[in-house]
């Protein structure tokens, strides 16, 4: 398939740039797949398609306050460094501005004026497409230093600096395993309110973490998009989520993802059903690292429903979404939210696809 039969036209106004006042005052496009139905909501509505008996699956990731602003040790260069994994103990993998001017040994402070503390970084080897291995030097715990210090990763669309808003707004209510470096953000709308009501009524909850790497910063740069690598992201599903989202199939509920990360991680995460005929496959706990590339002709084994934000033209999510409903209708929706002014992206609204 061609990378230009997943484009739209989308006025950059409708890029949101700031959440909604309240997470679940974002509105929610409901698209009926068996019908082609579309119904325009608010998320506090979300309950009223969910049953009991339903499971919802969510990413726990936590992200983390990845982005860091420095002087090069010796000239005083601005430098911003944007940390993507971490390699091993306080050694990173690590995307740099300006690039070109970090080589091996040059040294990055970033402590604040006045700081008694050290907080540096030695670049160490050069990365795969640009990054770099930096060694971190401080004192202290490295993430509460990093709290202090580091700024939320918002994506390049936000075309505005992170305030200190944002390291509350661009994390879900339930994050809980730090690693990410950018929200898993269909899990932005949901509220503590919400997630107990659901509950309430009979919908299981299970938490998978999957940590969401820069490759969602990362544009298809093939044209035949079969052709396109994704980036490695780790994860892990544990015994008891592994054992809730089994029995939910087995009993015959829904597998509601919230997000296209959580979906990701449990398609992984499958494995033909060796022990119960009443679903072709199951999920099976552990840790590992997931590449899976989700488009249309895509047979999905866990996931039955999604709730997901509204995604970038030609990217790798909005091809996810084409392969669970169908390529020509989730671009029909797609104009239908342009036309409706729906907001887009990361801090917008959501959808659901039932």
């Amino acid at each position: 398939m061609h990378i230009n039969d997943f484009d739209y036209n989308l006025p950059p106004e409708l890029i949101a740039q700031k959440p909604a006042d309240k997470r679940d005052n974002s509105r929610l496009l409901v698209v009926h797949r068996d019908t082609g139905d579309v119904e325009h909501k608010h998320f506090y509505n979300i309950l009223e398609y969910l049953k009991p008996g339903d499971c919802l699956v969510l990413n726990n990731s936590k992200v983390l306050p990845a982005r860091l602003f420095g002087t090069k040790e010796g000239t005083g260069a601005k430098v911003e460094f944007l940390l993507i994994k971490r390699l091993e103990g306080d050694t990173w993998e690590t995307m740099v501005k300006p690039g070109k001017r970090l080589k091996p040994g040059d040294v990055v402070d970033f402590s604040r004026e006045g700081a008694t503390a050290p907080f540096k970084a030695t670049i160490i080897d050069y990365g795969e497409e640009g990054t770099r291995h930096v060694k971190f030097e401080y004192e202290g715990i490295f993430l509460e230093r990093l709290e202090e210090l580091g700024s939320m990763p918002l994506p390049p669309y936000i075309e505005r600096a992170s305030e200190e808003e944002d390291k509350n707004r661009y994390q879900t209510v339930y994050c809980k395993e730090e690693g990410s470096v950018a929200a898993p953000t269909a899990g932005l709308h949901f509220t503590d309110e919400i997630l107990e009501k659901a509950k309430e009524m009979g919908v299981k909850l299970a938490y998978v973490t999957l940590h969401v790497g820069i490759g969602t910063f990362r544009p298809v740069k093939c044209e035949i998009i079969e052709e396109h690598k994704m980036h490695f992201e780790e994860y892990e599903v544990s015994e008891e989520s592994a054992r809730i989202i089994n029995e939910t199939k087995a009993a015959g509920g829904r597998i509601i993802s919230v997000g296209t990360t959580s979906c990701r991680t449990v398609e992984s995460a499958a494995i033909p059903n060796q022990t119960d005929s009443t679903s072709k496959y199951e999920v099976q706990s552990g840790h590992g690292d997931t590449g899976i590339f989700i488009y249309p002709g895509y047979e999905f084994k866990i996931i039955d429903c999604l709730i997901t934000n509204f995604h970038l033209p030609k990217s790798t999510l909005l091809m996810l979404i084409s392969a669970l409903y169908d390529r020509e209708k989730i671009l029909e929706v797609y104009n239908t939210a342009v036309e409706e002014q729906y907001r887009f992206f990361s801090y917008g609204d959501a959808m659901l696809i039932l």
